[in-house]
């Protein structure tokens, strides 16, 4: 037997054996308590945005910049340079410029999203007693740096790993961070002297917290929320999208880039300055693009059903109040039949599903299959899907010969089956998609979520095509009264009329018309923003801005009627103003 000899053990570097790593491959871990207290410091770092004006002492700095200075670096190039910042001249300077641009930015940002913006508290970069700039020196060229020749942009990444490191760092100190990019960078880079080469991340506020928040700010401001780990872990490689199901082919197009023009030209010789009624001019516009300048009158579709869904306790009102407005509106005396009166369109009332036997007078357009309470079945068949929303479509043509089509609602429930299937549409989080509805409380509120949140995820289940195929989504997760809507807006679309839209529901009903003919969007004028939460995602999607703003729960097709209204006076205006010479 060969004599054996003791390992050499370097002095330096790696001491451990191929068989002692062999032996123990879990072995380099630091330990329980270690491990928890990792994941508690990355699980509770926050961005922090109002400080106290205690000083950092320069050990507890040095701390966490040696933490930052520890970052991998492609190439172990080390390009992060700290510049911190703590002349309060210096800092009142740089606030001017975060205030700036955060109004620039909010003007670029739809109403609501830019409400938040500046609701959003900034004023770390005046309060925090420490400023640090992380600077990424560019100035070695890319071929130059391991990694980089294929990676130009590594640096940058090394540069935001050493902000991680840092933040981690000083939330386990006790300190707070917050992290500020609304800077233009040549402007931060102007007030600190930077060379060229040197570009600045954002500015870093540092310091001890006065506030200690139990969650993201963006998520307690409504902003977003964290998306689950299962939405963002793939397997081996990106999934195969070829497999999903082709777009259906468009019969209807937009008005061409002629009519566009023409109309535009037609009103810059109004005797008032351009664009002079504002959102207005823009859906005016599009109605004269699609042939319909001599529009003075129209048509209420107003379609109505029950729903199982109501029987879960999604609802402040018994499913028995949809017959009773049903047969108002056909009287004419209901809310949105007279609104619509007001306004100078006439009424098309549809029986799409209410219980019991058909409403008298109404048009009747009812699913023959059974239906589910989307929790534990489909909404409705597919053979009733297709068969409703071709018969809204033949409905369409027909009313669109009065003029413009308003669409309303009624069905108690309904903003639930809205809410559903605008999830299934848009891949939207019932947090976001559900409202009150019509009266709900907090816990209708919290039950009607709960619902929406079980309908979608079994649909999910049983049709992974849900947010690419509309018909299976109305089919899973709709209304018979949604299909007969979406039926109407395309064939109204196809006969050259403008479609006004009301809230939550015939907005998610015109999403599925869209989804299926991209065409018909220019023909849709958004009547009104409810008060639904989900309904701005839904105008959002549709790239629709609303005419009237009014917080309105009515439903009935009551902002689709006062909207159409000053649609019609915008028409008149067009016609009958004074033109100046071309």
């Amino acid at each position: 037997m060969a004599e054996t000899w003791p390992r050499p053990v370097p002095l330096i570097g790696d001491r451990t054996s191929a068989s002692q790593r062999a032996a123990d491959p879990a072995g380099w871990a630091m330990g329980e308590e270690v491990r928890d207290a990792l994941h508690r410091v990355v699980a509770g770092r926050r961005d922090v945005r109002r400080f106290r004006p205690d000083p950092v002492l320069g050990d507890v700095l040095e701390r966490v910049l040696t933490a930052a200075h520890a970052a991998p670096s492609v190439g172990h190039s080390q390009p992060w340079r700290f510049l911190v910042v703590q002349d309060p001249a210096t800092r009142d300077r740089a606030a001017v410029l975060t205030d700036r641009e955060r109004l620039r930015q909010a003007a670029q940002l739809e109403p609501d999203a830019a409400r938040r913006l500046l609701d959003l508290q900034l004023e770390g970069v005046r309060e925090a007693p420490l400023g640090v700039v992380v600077c990424c020196d560019r100035r070695t060229p890319p071929a130059g740096v391991l990694g980089r020749a294929t990676f130009p942009d590594a640096d940058l990444w090394s540069c935001a790993a050493a902000i991680q490191n840092l933040w981690l760092a000083a939330r386990a100190e006790g300190l707070g961070l917050g992290w500020v990019t609304l800077f233009r960078p040549e402007e931060l880079a102007g007030l600190l002297g930077l060379p060229d080469g040197v570009v600045t991340l954002g500015w870093l506020c540092l310091g001890w917290p006065d506030e200690r928040p139990p969650a993201p700010g963006l998520e307690r401001a409504g902003w977003s929320r964290r998306l689950p780990l299962s939405g963002v872990v793939l397997h081996d490689r990106w999934p195969d999208e070829s497999a999903a199901p082709a777009a259906p082919p468009s019969h209807l197009r937009a008005p061409g880039q002629q009519a566009v023009v023409a109309t535009r030209d037609h009103a810059d010789r109004l005797l008032t300055p351009p664009g002079s009624l504002g959102v207005l001019d823009r859906a005016v516009d599009g109605v004269v693009a699609a042939g319909g300048g001599a529009t003075s009158g129209g048509t209420l579709v107003l379609a109505a059903a029950d729903h199982p869904v109501a029987a879960l306790g999604v609802s402040a009102y018994s499913p028995a109040v949809t017959r009773d407005v049903v047969s108002a509106s056909v009287a004419g005396t209901s809310l949105g039949a007279t609104a619509a009166r007001t306004a100078g369109l006439g009424v098309c009332v549809v029986d799409a599903g209410v219980s019991g036997d058909p409403v008298p007078g109404a048009t009747v357009l009812r699913p023959a299959g059974p239906r589910g309470d989307l929790v534990d079945r489909p909404a409705m068949t597919p053979d009733d899907a297709w068969r409703l929303l071709d018969a809204g479509r033949d409905l369409g043509r027909q009313v669109a010969a009065a003029g413009l089509v308003a669409l309303g609602e009624v069905g108690v429930g309904n903003t639930t089956v809205a809410a559903a299937l605008a999830c299934g549409l848009l891949g939207a989080d019932p947090e976001d998609a559900v409202g009150l509805g019509a009266g709900a409380d907090a816990a209708v509120l919290a039950r009607k979520r709960q619902v929406v949140a079980e309908a979608v995820a079994r649909a999910r289940r049983g049709s992974p095509a849900l947010t690419r195929d509309p018909l299976v989504a109305l089919t899973e997760l709709g209304g018979p009264e949604l299909a007969v809507l979406a039926g109407v807006v395309l064939g109204a679309a196809a006969a050259g009329s403008a479609v006004v839209l009301d809230g939550y529901a015939t907005s998610v009903a015109a999403l599925v018309a869209v989804r299926l003919e991209p065409g018909v969007q220019p023909a849709l004028v958004a009547g009104q923003r409810s008060r639904e939460r989900g309904h701005d995602l839904v105008l959002q999607d549709l790239g629709r801005e609303p005419l009237l703003d009014l917080r309105m729960r009515a439903g009935e097709g009551v902002g689709a009627a006062l909207a159409s209204g000053l649609l019609l006076a915008g028409l008149a205006l067009r016609r009958d103003t004074a033109r100046v010479d071309s």
